[in-house]
């Protein structure tokens, strides 16, 4: 009897940690769904910590324990809206990116790139336009924006190493140019404005911007 108790508590420890984990996973989930709503219903500087915590159904001091800060709260809300979850895996390493590795031409490369383009605007085209708002105002999310841009050219300057990994012959434009005409074209806004507004369908989005980025690179 004292040896199956012994070997249960363990067990049970082990088990009531996971559930922990998975407990405080969940909450935090609740947190950023509810700041990504209330972010783009009210914008940032509008929105509370507060706020947040009533629409997450949670403690104020919850939230502020699982991010430290509103602008905290922001770059998880972005990261997750780009990545689609809270995985710590980076874009270019998602399986809905894999296209664009697997390309076996230019064309293909952009092809499945404004592909990417789709689905990141489909979740981040709102948020985006949040962070460029409260960047006017407030220097935190000035940082996140500018670290945006960055990352948004980082992006293109890899979908440029692949296309010109591909092409025979001299390239149409230089590198640095070239990475120029993509980061143009990655902009979720072009999303926002053409699918949300516009009212485009997704797929004349997705083929408009692979044309543009056709074009833009000599109709390579």
């Amino acid at each position: 009897m004292g040896v199956n108790s012994s070997s249960a508590g363990p067990g049970r420890r082990r088990y009531d940690s996971r559930l922990r984990d998975q407990q405080a996973r969940r909450t935090r989930q609740a947190i950023v769904a509810a700041a990504n709503r209330l972010f783009v219903d009210r914008g940032y500087t509008a929105t509370s910590l507060a706020d947040i915590a009533t629409d997450a159904e949670v403690a104020r001091p919850t939230v502020f324990a699982a991010f430290g800060s509103k602008a905290a709260l922001l770059r998880e809300v972005v990261d997750q809206a780009l990545a689609g979850d809270d995985e710590p895996v980076p874009v270019a390493e998602r399986p809905w990116f894999r296209p664009v590795w697997e390309a076996d031409s230019p064309r293909a490369v952009l092809d499945a790139y404004a592909e990417v383009c789709r689905i990141i605007g489909a979740r981040a085209a709102e948020i985006f336009e949040v962070v460029r708002q409260a960047a006017d105002a407030d220097p935190e999310p000035a940082d996140l924006w500018e670290t945006m841009q960055r990352n948004r050219r980082a992006g293109a300057a890899m979908v440029i190493d692949r296309v010109e990994a591909l092409v025979s012959g001299p390239p149409c434009l230089d590198h640095d140019r070239a990475v120029d005409v993509v980061w143009m074209f990655n902009d979720p806004s072009h999303y926002r404005s053409l699918v949300r507004v516009c009212g485009w369908s997704e797929r004349e989005y997705t083929a408009w911007i692979a044309d543009h980025m056709h074009h833009g690179l000599g109709g390579i």
